[in-house]
């Protein structure tokens, strides 16, 4: 079995160089809130009528919950419904604000990242309210260049407007980026956005699904990743890669 190690160093060879900018999801990446995240969405969902296994629920979060709920009752579902819902899911995930779990290392992480002079964008489709609270929580404003919320996007992931958005407010280019995610959602957005992702197994998604999402590595958390920062993504010299290149 191949250890995340042996993974990051592998992935980490044929690396364009250190990064410009970071683009970080939220929720079950930074945040311990994917579980609760699915839990309200249960309580919604069953509050309307709507009988979801918390199973298919949790492998869903990570979308936008404009496309979550085609994705768990169907593109032809009662659409009549998906603001009643989704006001209903936000009071309810709302009632945690004040106990967001942050989640080991993350924020961290987030400070020895931009200590290497890396821009940091908070890259997430919530809104602006669940932004603002994960922020107080993670309580490292100070190193945070920008952050994106549901305002800023028309389509949610797995599309890939949001890391665009983040790529325009971090001004760097795709090659310049490396995006941090923890669901399948989180790879194929960067992908498509022609970014590179590193993938956290604190979302709950398997490592054998997340590897084979196709980011460039996995950890197990923001502290593995931060212990292993010199051989990750964001540890790769430029002007190394650049000769290596040559």
């Amino acid at each position: 079995m191949t250890s995340t190690t042996d993974r990051t160093r592998s992935s980490v060879s044929g690396a364009p160089g250190r990064p410009r900018a970071a683009l970080f999801d939220l929720d079950g990446t930074l945040v311990d809130t994917n579980y609760l995240h699915t839990l309200t969405w249960w309580q919604a969902l069953h509050q309307h009528g709507h009988e979801v296994p918390m199973a298919e629920i949790h492998r869903a979060v990570g979308m936008g919950g404009d496309k979550l709920l085609d994705h768990l009752l169907g593109a032809r579902h009662d659409h009549r419904q998906d603001q009643a819902l989704d006001d209903a899911h936000h009071a309810l995930y709302a009632t945690w604000f004040d106990a967001l779990p942050v989640l080991e290392g993350a924020s961290d992480l987030l400070r020895a990242v931009a200590a290497r002079g890396m821009r940091i964008v908070l890259a997430s489709s919530a809104s602006a309210d669940e932004v603002a609270a994960i922020r107080r929580a993670l309580g490292v404003d100070d190193v945070v260049h920008a952050a994106t919320s549901a305002d800023d996007v028309d389509a949610t992931k797995p599309a890939p407007d949001l890391v665009e958005r983040a790529l325009e407010l971090a001004g760097a280019a795709p090659e310049e980026a490396v995006f941090v995610g923890d669901t399948v959602w989180d790879v194929k957005a960067a992908a498509r956005a022609g970014v590179r992702c590193i993938g956290l197994l604190t979302g709950g998604v398997s490592d054998a699904e997340l590897t084979a999402a196709g980011p460039v590595t996995v950890y197990r958390g923001p502290g593995e990743l931060l212990r292993g920062l010199d051989s990750s993504p964001f540890g790769v010299d430029r002007a190394a890669g650049s000769a290596q290149g040559q």
